[in-house]
């Protein structure tokens, strides 16, 4: 449980003055102090400018010019131990933010009706883009007490069989399903084990295999082992563009191999889990690209860059009778993984 819970103090932030006076805290990460340095220099030239009355108008546009070259040039070259720590930014959209910008009409569902309702799994029905789903987000929680409620993101076999109850809803009406992952693992306590935490998540896969109706997967920040796997099984599966996905935490990893969480950075550049790497193994169907410096810059533009993602596949996924969705879903999971030789680090050729 540590292992798995521990992640969320090992992300690098300092706080340092907004460029724009917009009453909150920018978070930076450890890679981004460049960019911080930048945004205090424009912040400090605004307050100058309005204080003295001062043309400050070149150097300002010099300087912003200059922030978004650094911007993009640094998120052009993320390492994956980078990329894991923008998964976890702490202002990263979770998955209610998406419920509440892109799902009209969300009426959710509670409970799996045999033990209680795991708030790390929110489930309902809603409307994308004028066509009805049934919607089921991993949640982590954004205060303390919320993250508490939700253990984390790490759900337990109750949420995991309040999934499938939607997911049977869905196939009963007809209805296609959206997952949204985001968790660094299943709740791995006591309680949770004794409750049958594996058998729920293998229960799901199975069912999610044979469902007669669309499913579409999108890892949305972190898509961590068996916890991701209980709701990740369907006809497309996608990653923003900064997410992570991937067998065990870095830092798992890491205490297994090296004894040693301090080895995490080394554990993520070996285990290829960014999208990039996943997409060239056939592991992911498809990459989604977030705003010029990750989604967390602009959450109504993810919001509707997502929408827009899942409108289109649905309409291609729409069009296969119930028994072609079934065989293409078993030959997509069959085929699943690619090996093929490295070049730079990057899979290339034929498989």
């Amino acid at each position: 449980m540590r292992v798995l819970l521990s992640y969320r103090f090992l992300a690098v932030e300092m706080r340092v003055p907004p460029a724009k006076s917009n009453g909150q805290t920018e978070y930076l990460l450890e890679f981004e102090k460049p960019l911080g340095r930048l945004n205090r220099q424009i912040g400090e030239l605004e307050a100058e400018q309005k204080r003295s009355g001062r043309d400050f108008n070149s150097q300002i546009r010099n300087l912003r010019s200059e922030y978004l070259s650094l911007l993009r040039g640094t998120y052009a070259n993320l390492t994956p131990w980078e990329t894991v720590q923008v998964a976890r930014h702490p202002r990263r959209p979770l998955g209610v933010d998406y419920l509440e910008r892109m799902v009209k009409d969300f009426v959710e569902l509670h409970g799996d009706r045999r033990f209680a309702d795991d708030r790390a799994i929110r489930t309902g029905f809603g409307r994308i883009s004028q066509q009805r789903f049934v919607v089921i987000a991993q949640h982590k929680g954004r205060e303390t007490k919320e993250k508490i409620e939700c253990n984390f993101g790490c759900a337990q076999p109750e949420g995991y069989r309040k999934a499938l109850r939607a997911m049977q809803l869905a196939q009963k009406f007809h209805l296609p399903i959206l997952t949204l992952i985001d968790t660094p693992g299943a709740y791995p306590g006591i309680g949770s084990e004794e409750r049958g935490v594996a058998e729920a998540i293998a229960v799901n896969l199975r069912e999610m295999s044979r469902l007669r109706t669309p499913i579409m997967c999108v890892v949305i920040g972190e898509g961590g082992s068996g916890g991701a796997l209980g709701i990740g099984v369907g006809d497309r599966i996608a990653m923003l563009e900064y997410a992570y996905y991937s067998v065990i935490s870095p830092e798992g990893c890491a205490a297994i191999l090296w004894k040693t969480g301090a080895k995490a950075q080394e554990a993520a550049e070996a285990m290829r889990i960014t999208s990039r790497y996943l997409k060239a193994l056939d592991v992911i169907d498809d990459i989604i690209s977030e705003p010029l410096g990750g989604a967390h810059r602009d959450v109504a533009e993810m919001a509707a860059t997502l929408e827009r993602y899942v409108g289109r596949t649905y309409r291609e996924l729409s069009r296969l009778t119930p028994e072609a969705l079934l065989e293409k879903r078993y030959a997509r999971w069959r085929r699943m993984g690619r090996h093929l030789k490295l070049q730079d680090g990057l899979p290339v050729g034929k498989p």
